[in-house]
């Protein structure tokens, strides 16, 4: 079973930063991609930052230049580097992750999330 573990999220004023971590718990063969999305009270759930096994990254509008994302291969682990944070960036992170679990079967993991509060 994968599971992923996620940790970081907290309470931050505005302009400080924050850093969430997300690692796969189990066995698998290979990750695709690992990323973070978040959902704000009463929006959908929006993609934040993805990266690919080769370190490609796709990060949205809303954070460009503020987030950077980053993956440790030999830790099976990815990493969310939020700076200047805006009240806005309130919400629940949730990270996601995809791969090959075994040479026959792939996996798509949801981890459990993390509150991400920016206030004064």
């Amino acid at each position: 079973q994968v599971q992923l573990v996620e940790s970081g999220g907290g309470l931050v004023q505005p302009g400080g930063s924050l850093r969430l971590s997300c690692t796969i718990s189990g066995s698998i063969l290979s990750i695709n991609t690992m990323g973070w999305y978040r959902q704000a009270p009463g929006k959908q759930r929006e993609l934040v930052a993805i990266v690919s096994t080769v370190g490609s990254t796709n990060t949205a509008d809303s954070v460009k230049g503020r987030f950077t994302i980053s993956k440790d291969n030999a830790k099976n682990t990815a990493y969310l580097q939020m700076n200047s944070l805006k009240p806005e960036d309130t919400a629940v992170y949730y990270c996601t992750a995809d791969g090959l679990y075994n040479t026959t079967s792939v996996f798509a993991s949801w981890g459990q999330g993390t509150q991400v509060t920016v206030s004064p």
